[in-house]
Parts: structure tokens; sequence; C-alpha cells
């Protein structure tokens, strides 16, 4: 994909005055702002209705930029070298002298950080004096976005730039992990936790859905919502209800959506919130899901799905 210098220079613009805008990420679209200022990242949570004790995950261009606010260690640099830029974020402990805004905190002494792999976000990153605060571009519980035109869905005129950047290729959020002491799994996300496991020559632990102690972003109870009830592990679907399927059938039904044509749930991660805000556009008031394997990326639908499915 070409990219647009005048966006480019528009959206440094916008920031560079504290404001927020739409960007583009591997993983999700995300809601930017000054990573540094505590104006900019007020806003963050004002748009998104988000609680002010979720911290924001803190995207960089470089470990050079990093370095000015986190403390790194072996494990990150290990995992830092094969696997980003890309869909990881870990969770280091920050350094007295940063400048990050306390909001993004929430007054904690960790931080969340990740290199976006997207070429937009990486060229846009690496023109700013700053790092960018970025959660996922939505109101906070619903669906995250995978185009510029989700971003629009969810705030219309209340964000004044959007950053094209085509459909996310990995559609779902990064996976946490914790490298403050032992590494731990804090979210399912783009990146199999088996990759980690093998470059970390050890069986991670998960520490998943905990409603105490958020250090994390991502862990609420609710989350990932489409706003409409979702039934799990359904064989049939009732009367007015829009049913998930990871495999194609041969039955026609319009009530039928698929998240992949072959049973592959890489596939299936990547089209799962396209079709729950596909489900909700077309004015169905009820999701049933077939049974996912709960294995590799299905773990990671699975834990959507759940915490979309809370009431």
């Amino acid at each position: 994909m070409k990219i647009n210098d005048t966006n480019i220079k528009k959206a440094i613009k916008y920031l560079n005055n504290n404001e927020c805008i739409g960007i583009p990420t591997e993983t999700v679209y995300g809601l930017a702002a000054n990573a540094y200022s505590d104006k900019a990242t007020k806003r963050i949570f004002k748009l998104k209705g988000r609680p002010a004790d979720n911290p924001l995950i803190v995207h960089y261009y470089s470990v050079k930029d990093l370095e000015k606010d986190c403390e790194t260690n072996n494990l990150f640099n290990k995992l830092y070298k094969s696997l980003s830029p890309g869909p990881i974020t870990f969770i280091l402990k920050l350094k007295k002298e940063s400048k990050i805004s306390k909001n993004v905190t929430n007054n904690k002494k960790t931080l969340g950080v990740r290199f976006p792999s997207h070429q937009t976000a990486r060229i846009l990153l690496k023109s700013l004096k700053y790092p960018l605060a970025a959660p996922s571009a939505n109101i906070s519980e619903g669906i995250s976005p995978v185009t510029k035109d989700d971003v629009y869905d969810e705030f219309g005129e209340k964000i004044k730039f959007i950053l094209e950047g085509g459909r996310s290729k990995v559609g779902i959020e990064s996976t946490i992990i914790s490298l403050v002491k032992k590494p731990q799994i804090l979210r399912l996300g783009g990146l199999d936790i088996s990759i980690l496991s093998k470059k970390l020559k050890t069986n991670l632990k998960t520490k998943l859905h905990n409603k105490s102690n958020i250090n994390s972003p991502g862990r609420g109870r609710i989350h990932y919502s489409p706003g409409i009830p979702i039934r799990l592990n359904a064989v049939k679907i009732k009367k007015d209800e829009a049913f998930i399927l990871i495999k194609k059938k041969r039955e026609n039904n319009k009530n039928y959506f698929y998240l992949s044509k072959t049973n592959n749930l890489m596939e299936s991660v990547k089209n799962l919130y396209k079709t729950l805000r596909r489900i909700k556009k077309l004015g169905y008031k009820k999701i049933a899901v077939q049974t996912i394997p709960n294995r590799n990326f299905g773990l990671v639908i699975n834990d959507r799905l759940l915490r979309a499915s809370k009431k």
C-alpha cells in the first residue's frame, strides 16, 4: 500500500496539538495521542468512555526510544529481536525519569509497550518526538475496529482525523506478556503463545480475566462486545439468531456467518471482529456461535467471545 505523505503530515499536526486521531496497526486500529501529554491522554479516556484505572499501551518506533521510559531486561531483548515489530505487547518497569503521563499508567510503576509492524504506523512513529498511547479505537467494551470505516462508525466527527492504512492484517489485539518478574501471559492475542513458550523454553502461565490489580489493558470482565446477546457452543440456531461458524457448510442459510472457508483458526480470528460488526449492522438482535476448538488461535476466539457474552 502506498503511503500518503500528506496524510502523515496531517496526522503529525493533530498529534502535536494534543488531539486524538485514528491510526492503523497490523492488529487493530488505535485511538492515538501523545503519551507524554496529560491533556492528550485524558482525551483518549473521555472519547472511549474508558475507566481511568484501565492503563493504555504505548507504541514506540525503536528500543532506543523505549529506553527513555522503561527498563529493559534479557527476556525482553530476546523476544524483541525475534518477534518485534509485531503483535506483542511487553509489560516492563517504568523508569522514574520517564515522561509518560500518569493517565497512561494509572499511577503504576509498569508500562505496556509495543512496536507495531504496520508500515504507516512505523513511518508516523519515526516522525514524532514522543511515543503514542493508542488503545483500540472503539467505545469502551465494544468491538475493536479493523478498518478506517470502523473507526468512523465508532466516533464519527468526534475525532478530527483517521489515518488510512487498509484493513488490519492480524485483526485481533496484541498478545500481552509481563516481563516484570516471571514471564506471564496477561492477554491472548495476535501472537500464538506457543511461539513465546518456545522462545523462552518454558510453559508460560496465563493470568486472564482478573478483576483486581489491573496492570494490563484488555482485562475487563466485559469487553469486545457487539452489544448483542451471544450464546456460545450452539448446535442449532433459534429464531432470529445469527449463527457464527468456523467451517463453511454446503447448505445456504442467510443467517449463517462463516469465519473461515477451510476451518482455519488463524483466518477465523482475523475475521472475528469484522463478522461481529457486520452482524450488528444487519440488525440481528441475537448471536449464536458453534463450539470453537480450544487450541491455538481458537483460544483467542473463545477468550474474546466469552467476555463479549458476559451480561
